[in-house]
């Protein structure tokens, strides 16, 4: 395809408004660049504001000015995730998406020696957090044409072994919210899926395999056309489902 057929190509995200948790992560934030050079206005939710202000540039540099949402999903109450969607309401007047990529893993420890309050962050923020968030987001989702929220999950026959601990368990609850979370909101214009990318480099990963080759894993820029994708109308095929691109 030619420069200038590409640059006519329709933008699969074209005025939509698009919520990236996890913004300053690996996929979250080159996800976050894909939304806005297909055509959305992107929220960037995360907790570290220096590395936050770098996706903003990034993302403003291709497309439309984002918006900054500083939040720490740890210690967000749902009441905080309620005044975020209102936030977004008021000033921006919809929600068209939302892609969850905030996840929290300290590195392979046995439950047996798992600490509590550990144990309970991770299930916190990998599940919990990621159920309020979507809730308080419901209302406006469902004002919208067509709306997609999209979970990135960890490879679950990976995840469901040894050490894994709450990271882990919260993965596999995660996949069963996908699916149950779908068939309530199967009449509504609000369609639920996963994405579960291969390996990738990122921060999560070296904390798992620290002498892994990094020939096994894929810079995290290779999955944003997914993301666009499952955000997009075309993600319509994958409603209800765990879609990982590589299998």
């Amino acid at each position: 395809m030619s420069a200038a057929s590409e640059a006519a190509s329709p933008q699969a995200l074209k005025d939509r408004v698009v919520l990236v948790s996890g913004a300053h992560g690996g996929l979250g934030s080159v996800a976050s660049v894909a939304c806005a050079r297909e055509g959305a206005t992107v929220v960037l939710l995360g907790r570290k504001v220096p590395r936050l202000n770098r996706v903003y540039d990034a993302v403003a540099a291709v497309g439309a000015e984002p918006l900054l949402y500083p939040l720490d999903l740890e210690g967000a109450s749902a009441d905080d995730y309620a005044e975020m969607a209102e936030r977004i309401g008021s000033g921006l007047g919809r929600l068209d998406g939302v892609l969850h990529c905030a996840a929290n893993f300290a590195g392979l420890t046995p439950l047996s020696q798992t600490d509590p309050a550990a144990f309970a962050r991770a299930i916190h923020v990998n599940l919990t957090a990621r159920w309020w968030l979507t809730q308080a987001c419901l209302p406006l989702l469902q004002k919208a044409d067509d709306a997609a929220v999209v979970f990135a999950l960890d490879d679950l026959s990976r995840v469901g072994q040894a050490y894994w601990g709450g990271y882990g368990l919260a993965q596999h609850a995660l996949a069963g919210l996908v699916g149950m979370l779908q068939a309530e909101l199967a009449s509504s214009n609000v369609r639920i899926s996963g994405l579960q990318p291969g390996p990738m480099r990122t921060p999560l990963r070296a904390r798992a395999f620290l002498e892994e080759s990094d020939r096994v894993a894929r810079d995290p820029e290779a999955y944003a056309a997914a993301c666009i994708t499952l955000l997009s109308a075309t993600g319509d095929a994958h409603r209800g489902a765990i879609w990982a691109p590589d299998a």
